[in-house]
């Protein structure tokens, strides 16, 4: 079974009116196949002031999530400071460099997608999705934050999930959700 390609996820992450939300699906495929149906892709770290979201391998997702908590815990927990450390890092590190994931991170006033590629992104529009199934959710949650003002952060994340997983066959409709604000 060595080298199988292994798709999973649709994480999204939203702020809107005051509120910050990020969700994730369950489901974890290697190749035509579901693994797993309720994989938890979201993690607490700082005592639930921050919450991250990953896509991709499980196991490098750890590593990145313990690397992450450890710069929030060395940058007074300063999220934006410590993603930029973490992909100053991930992109430099000969270690971490092979690692195949991405994440979200959310905090009171931030939403950030760190990648491998030394990236720290603050997404237009307030809206940030990694995984298979981030294109469908993303736009899902663009138009929702456009046209449905009167819907919270957390229901535009859940609708996107839904909209989703309707459509990518590696998402499904096991969501976890979590919010802050």
């Amino acid at each position: 079974m060595g080298n199988q390609h292994i798709h999973s996820t649709t994480v999204i992450a939203v702020k809107h009116n005051g509120q910050v939300a990020i969700g994730a699906d369950g489901q974890a495929t290697m190749n035509a196949y579901v693994v797993k149906s309720n994989v938890k892709k979201l993690r607490k770290l700082q005592d639930g002031k921050v919450i991250a979201g990953f896509a991709g391998s499980t196991a490098d997702a750890f590593t990145l999530l313990e690397r992450f908590e450890e710069k929030l815990n060395s940058y007074g927990s300063n999220t934006r400071r410590a993603a930029i450390e973490l992909a100053k890092d991930w992109r430099t590190d000969r270690y971490l460099r092979r690692l195949e994931s991405m994440l979200i991170v959310i905090a009171r006033d931030e939403l950030l997608v760190i990648s491998g590629n030394g990236d720290v992104l603050e997404p237009d529009h307030e809206v940030a999705a990694i995984g298979s199934g981030a294109m469908y959710a993303q736009s899902a949650a663009l138009a929702l934050k456009k046209h449905a003002s009167h819907l919270t952060a957390e229901d535009i994340v859940r609708e996107s999930l839904h909209i989703a997983a309707d459509i990518c066959i590696y998402t499904n409709h096991h969501f976890t959700i979590e919010k802050l604000g």
